[in-house]
């Protein structure tokens, strides 16, 4: 006999996991400064600490996604769930960049595995009628776990070491998995699935190449790597590799990772899109901010947290609001906005910036683009995820949160070497104090823009979803059960 679910605690467990592993897409931008020195290594060690993370976080979702409709998305959540918690005590035991950049690339992993399954579950927990406000609290979980990493990171740096922003996920993932086993239904979709082994194979190796010659251009200087082998042979190899990727989804008839059919529906193919560009800036932000106010303007970690705070707060009481209004209201007007609004936060931070700015004076910017977030993340995901048939969540959901976490990656290489190549040309005396804080500040103003020009980038394809108000939600005869 099936038991009663509530729908509510169990999509409460879930977020909590959620809430864990976006945390730590930029909870370790706030210790970048940190771990450079505790790590006696450079920049470019340490921003691989967090692209790696991305990248193994994004390439094996849409394999992870169909495992979910194989095995169970309970079962699947869970396994991710302790991958992620033992990988994270690893994280902070690691005593050398290298072993904590492979670390953080299990951890990777054990994301990947958990966050298809929450978007699956949401479409089966709820009608469509009702998913706005679960959308809501997905979206406001997303965007305060995003916005809170640089708070509770400066103060874990400040007052015990950066190793402790790995360490906070273990007693985090214990009371996760626990809430989980007791209160999410073991719900099996129970549609066998082969799995495509040559495309996750193109996929991933393609997204490795192209990742590593952006990130590490700056490093080689645009030319060899080994023997022969230069960066624009490596980034040319990985797109030639992407292309094989889509050209065998094309004619695998038999069940291809990526069903090109999906992109027939046109707001799922728009709302995947923006996903990248949110997710690019999400990502690409923090490093030139964190930079600037620590480096710049000599802010402690906590104090970068501090500042951010509000940018948080407004975040997390906002996005379950918007959820809602997309219930009600045309989506892609709720998105354009809040990509706007966090474009011109961004700007407008960028235009303010100064060697001798006071940090409060970003407040109001910052709040700017607190709000933006909070009005992207839900309705994009409401309208996105119910573009497509019930048949295709799990698919669509690996393709949504892949595309959200490829942007993640190519905004974290892209704006690091666009930071550290700015830095060199603008720091040309790092012995004089005063030139070094100019230097820093230029080059931080320069590489904001970046996101703010892809963000405007989302506003567009944003504006191609067409979305319409549900239709009034027919009572189910019974809750969906274990």
């Amino acid at each position: 006999m099936k038991r009663r679910v509530s729908p509510w605690p169990a999509l409460g467990a879930l977020c909590l996991g959620f809430f864990m592993i976006l945390l730590d897409t930029t909870i370790v931008s706030i210790a970048i400064p940190a771990m450079v020195r505790g790590l006696g290594t450079d920049l470019n060690s340490v921003v691989w600490v967090l692209s790696v993370y991305l990248l193994t976080y994004a390439v094996p979702m849409l394999f992870t996604s169909r495992l979910g409709d194989r095995y169970g998305p309970k079962r699947v959540f869970v396994a991710g769930l302790v991958v992620f918690t033992l990988a994270s005590l690893w994280c902070g035991l690691s005593g050398t960049a290298e072993m904590l950049i492979a670390a953080r690339a299990v951890q990777g992993i054990g994301a990947a595995l958990m966050t298809p399954q929450t978007l699956a579950f949401i479409t089966h927990l709820f009608p469509p009628a009702k998913r706005g406000p679960a959308m809501g609290l997905w979206g406001g979980v997303a965007g305060l776990a995003t916005i809170t990493g640089p708070l509770l990171g400066g103060v874990l740096v400040d007052h015990l070491g950066w190793e402790w922003i790995f360490f906070v996920n273990v007693p985090i993932g214990v009371i996760a998995l626990a809430l989980t086993l007791v209160l999410v239904p073991d719900w099996q979709p129970r549609r066998s699935h082969s799995f495509d082994i040559p495309g996750i194979l193109l996929s991933g190796a393609g997204l490795f190449c192209v990742v590593f010659g952006i990130q590490n251009g700056q490093h080689y200087a645009w030319g060899r790597v080994w023997g022969p082998v230069t960066i624009p042979e490596i980034i040319g190899a990985g797109v030639l590799l992407l292309v094989a990727f889509v050209l065998w989804q094309r004619f695998n008839r038999h069940e291809p990772l990526l069903p090109l059919r999906i992109f027939k529906r046109r707001t799922f193919s728009a709302g995947t899109v923006t996903a990248a560009t949110v997710g690019f800036a999400m990502t690409g932000m923090f490093l030139p901010l964190v930079v600037y106010v620590q480096e710049a303007l000599d802010l402690t970690p906590t104090e970068a947290g501090v500042l951010t705070a509000p940018m948080s707060l407004l975040a997390g009481i906002t996005a379950p609001f918007a959820g809602r209004l997309s219930d009600r209201l045309d989506s892609r007007y709720l998105v354009m906005f809040g990509l706007f609004a966090l474009a011109a936060g961004l700007g407008i931070i960028a235009l303010q910036a100064r060697p001798d700015s006071s940090p409060w004076s970003f407040v109001p910017a910052l709040l700017v683009c607190g709000l933006g977030i909070g009005f992207t993340f839900s309705p994009m995901s409401n309208a996105t995820m119910g573009a497509i048939e019930p048949a295709l969540t799990g698919a669509g959901s690996g393709i949504f949160n892949t595309s959200r976490q490829v942007g993640g990656v190519l905004g974290s290489a892209a704006t690091g070497v666009l930071l550290q190549a700015r830095i060199s040309a603008s720091v040309t005396d790092p012995g004089n104090a005063e030139a070094a804080r100019e230097g820093l500040t230029h080059a931080a103003r320069q590489t904001m823009l970046l996101p703010v020009i892809v963000l405007l980038t989302g506003v567009v394809t944003a504006s191609a979803m067409r979305t319409r108000r549900p239709a009034p939600a027919v009572p189910s005869p019974s809750s969906p059960g274990a």
